[in-house]
C-alpha cells in the first residue's frame, strides 16, 4: 500500500505555498477597486466582483474606502477580503461581521481598533502555517491506525489503497465539520453573554 502521509504531506506543502499569502506579498500602494478584484481573483482562484466587494462594504462587513481618493483601496481592505474569503464557508455573512466587530468593534472607525489589521493577518497566517505543520505531524499517526483498521478487512492492495483514502477524507471532514460547529458555538456562546 502506497505512504499516503507522504501524499497529504506534499498537498499541505503545496497548499502552504499557494493558499496562504504572505503579507509581503500584499501591494504596498494602495489600489482603484478593478485591481482589488484582480489581485483576489488572481491570488484566491475566486470570482470577485465590485458588486461583491461594494456589497461588503454596504453591509459593513468591511470598511469603506478612503473619502476622495481615487486609489482607496488599502492593504487593509485586502487583508479584510482575504479574511472573509476564508470564514466564508463556515460563517454567514452576519457572524464574519460579528467576528470582525471583536476584534475592530465599528468597522470604519479606526481609533477603537483593538489592533491592526497586518497584525491579525500575521496571526492569522502563522496560525494556518502551525495546523499545516501539526497536520503533517500527526497525519503519520493516523494513516497508521487506519491502516491496522485494513489490514484487518484481508483487502487487495488497491482496494485497501482505496479504502486508506475513503477513511482519511473522511476523517478531515469529521474534523473541519466539528471545528465549524465549535466556531459557531463558540460565536454564539460568546454573543449570549454580552
Amino acid at each position: 500500500m502506497k505512504n499516503l502521509s507522504d501524499t497529504l504531506i506534499k498537498l499541505s506543502g503545496e497548499i502552504s505555498k499557494k493558499a496562504i499569502i504572505g503579507i509581503d506579498e500584499l501591494p504596498p500602494y494602495d489600489l482603484f477597486l478593478s485591481q482589488v478584484t484582480d489581485f483576489l481573483n488572481n491570488k484566491l482562484n475566486e470570482e470577485y466582483t465590485s458588486n461583491i466587494i461594494q456589497n461588503y462594504i454596504k453591509g459593513e462587513v468591511i470598511s469603506k474606502p478612503e473619502d476622495g481618493k481615487k486609489r482607496g483601496y488599502s492593504k487593509d481592505h485586502l487583508i479584510q477580503l482575504i479574511l472573509l474569503n476564508y470564514m466564508r464557508p463556515i460563517l454567514t455573512t452576519e457572524e464574519i461581521k460579528n467576528v470582525f466587530n471583536l476584534a475592530f468593534n465599528k468597522i470604519n472607525e479606526k481609533s477603537d481598533d483593538l489592533i491592526t489589521w497586518e497584525f491579525a493577518y500575521e496571526i492569522f497566517t502563522d496560525l494556518q502555517r502551525e495546523t499545516l505543520k501539526n497536520f503533517v505531524e500527526t497525519s503519520q499517526e493516523t494513516e497508521k491506525r487506519l491502516k491496522k483498521l485494513i489490514d484487518n478487512k484481508n483487502l487487495s492492495e488497491k482496494d485497501g489503497q482505496r479504502l486508506l483514502v475513503f477513511l482519511t477524507v473522511i476523517s478531515l471532514i469529521a474534523q473541519a465539520t466539528a471545528f465549524k460547529k465549535l466556531a459557531h458555538n463558540l460565536l454564539e456562546e460568546f454573543n449570549n453573554t454580552l
